[in-house]
């Protein structure tokens, strides 16, 4: 058992950081080493789907997690996205695949709609995982993403239903009493997660051993997904209801915690199996259909997404991001046919071949995306945004990031005439939404800072963090705009002293003051008296002003005084402010 893992742990831990390199995500490179060391290939793994069945747990983990992150309250107030926008992506998607299997691909009517439905499945995992890297599960749009993804994890009950419907061999089977335990079965979860879970993690906090508590939070996720399967629901649906009932724990942090290790583990093996789960041979012998219907699932399923967003009031860039990271199948496909060919609608033919395609689709969505992101980047980098040309004003400046904002505020008070330039279209949008006016322009090109008015200003503030593009906008304008005063933003003591020999006239490190800051309310909440606490700042600033002289002049640029390392005298000792 040990070599199987260390296989998987080999493969994983060479590609995924070489397809991150090469700019292709993780995602795919677990693809790419599922499918290496998987039957197509090497065939060092001949059963890829039990791989699959167990790795399934890392997606119910990851809906547990997003769970943790989405209170009751919030999630309640969600429920028009989810059950609307939601409803008709879903909704449409399924009639207009289903119609395209049908027509073009000339199969049955239920084949049809299972073909269709399975495809519209898209992969909680794969969105997920792009979402948290990008840090937009919390905005507006994530949101709507999120809502779209747990419809389609409910969504997941009526089909297994249509598919006992279509079945001809399941007719006699289930009726009204699976629905009444399912229902059961999920008003006992609800119950007990917003009764029982606190209690129960109360009592195993007063043992105080860390693994008792990791256990517990283990217990309550693969029970949560245990009782879920047993009544013919969704797993991941499960581990999400407990997640958001525990949301609003005090626990919650150290639930996420120890979650997290195994959460990532099994996601990645999750990965790892769908790569191994591709059946190169079934691609080689129906490579026209698999390559038509995938060409035809993917344009199908993109029109329904983008015109659904458009119609329900997002713009043209939101609405081609959520198309793009929509257009594939995903993990609840392969559930939907495997239920559908053990009912006999569907054939083993048809399972192996919808099944290829999802698979097919998840692998190709990160190169999708990275595609659609340059596109949209070229493409509306300039929607709303006022360009630099023609502009006046006693101060320019570079830079509206956080430390530009906070510099401007004292400007702009006294009515100073301001002019600020900045190359980031999402921050200028979000300027604009305050009432700031921001204007595109890159500060490293000379022809942008002359019709940003740099000729005219009284002085230029650079309050860029890219240390060597502040140095570039520097040396530009000391040499073609002499008459403005320099006044820099520094990355640290290094930095610093470049901008100080090029010439500037103002530099600040960008931490320093708020660090001088801390240390003095330190020394207040140990109860040193006021004029002590003035006596020690001055004394530092001092000491830093005159060693930073020193390196200027070149007396002290070597390593160690780069690394701030050498003892300050009495009353205070350690390294002076570095940033």
């Amino acid at each position: 058992m040990i070599g199987p893992a260390v296989v998987l742990m080999g493969v994983a831990v060479v590609a995924v950081p070489l397809f991150r390199r090469l700019g292709l995500g993780s995602v795919l490179g677990y693809f790419a080493a599922g499918l290496l060391v998987g039957p197509s290939v090497l065939g060092l793994f001949s059963d890829a789907q039990s791989i699959l069945h167990f790795s399934e747990l890392g997606v119910v983990m990851f809906l547990f997690v997003i769970g943790l992150e989405l209170r009751p309250r919030k999630l309640w107030s969600m429920r028009g996205q989810i059950f609307g926008l939601g409803l008709v992506q879903v909704g449409l998607a399924i009639a207009v695949l289903a119609l395209t299997s049908a027509t073009i691909f000339k199969l049955s009517v239920p084949v049809a709609f299972i073909a269709g439905a399975g495809f519209v499945l898209s992969s909680t995992a794969v969105i997920m995982s792009v979402l948290q890297d990008r840090g937009e599960t919390a905005s507006s749009e994530g949101q709507k993403s999120v809502a779209i993804l747990l419809f389609e994890d409910l969504m997941i009950v009526p089909l297994l239903a249509v598919v006992a419907f279509l079945s001809p061999v399941s007719h006699t089977q289930g009726g009204w009493a699976e629905i009444v335990v399912a229902v059961a079965a999920l008003l006992a979860l609800l119950g007990t997660s917003r009764w029982g879970l606190n209690p129960f993690f109360a009592l195993l906090a007063r043992t105080r051993t860390r693994e008792v508590l990791t256990a517990g939070a283990l217990l309550v996720v693969l029970g949560a997904a245990l009782l879920m399967d047993a009544v013919g629901l969704s797993m991941a649906m499960g581990a999400f209801l407990a997640g958001v009932m525990l949301s609003n724990s005090s626990y919650r942090h150290q639930i996420e915690s120890d979650i997290e290790p195994f959460r990532g583990l099994l996601m990645g093996l999750f990965f790892l199996a769908i790569g191994m789960s591709l059946d190169l041979s079934i691609v080689a012998a129906e490579w026209r259909l698999v390559l038509s219907m995938l060409v035809a699932f993917t344009i199908a399923k993109g029109v329904v997404v983008y015109s659904v967003a458009r119609f329900l009031g997002s713009s043209n860039h939101q609405a081609l991001h959520r198309t793009s990271m929509f257009l594939q199948g995903g993990e609840f496909a392969f559930v939907l046919y495997a239920a559908a060919m053990s009912g006999d609608v569907i054939g083993s033919r048809e399972n192996a071949l919808f099944a290829t395609i999802v698979i097919l689709s998840m692998a190709l969505t990160p190169l999708l995306m990275i595609a659609a992101d340059r596109l949209l980047r070229t493409e509306v980098s300039m929607e709303g945004i006022d360009t630099a040309r023609d502009l006046r004003g006693r101060i320019l400046l570079i830079g509206f990031g956080r430390f530009g904002q906070i510099a401007s505020q004292p400007l702009l008070s006294r009515g100073i005439d301001l002019t600020v330039i900045d190359r980031d279209p999402a921050r200028i949008r979000d300027a604009g939404r305050y009432g700031f006016k921001v204007y595109f322009g890159d500060g490293v090109r000379l022809d942008v800072l002359r019709q940003s008015g740099a000729r005219e200003a009284d002085a230029i503030m650079v309050c860029i963090d890219d240390p060597k593009d502040a140095m570039r906008i520097v040396e530009l304008a000391l040499h073609e705009f002499p008459q403005a005063s320099l006044l820099v933003r520094s990355y640290d003591r290094g930095h610093a002293v470049e901008l100080i020999r090029a010439g500037v006239e103002y530099q600040i490190r960008e931490t320093v003051e708020s660090a001088y800051l801390m240390g003095a309310e330190g020394l207040r909440v140990l109860g040193f008296a006021e004029v002590d606490v003035e006596e020690a700042t001055a004394d530092i600033r001092q000491r830093d002003a005159e060693r930073l002289s020193e390196q200027v002049q070149g007396d002290a640029m070597s390593g160690r005084d780069r690394l701030h390392i050498r003892p300050a005298p009495e009353p205070l000792s350690g390294p002076s402010a570095s940033k």
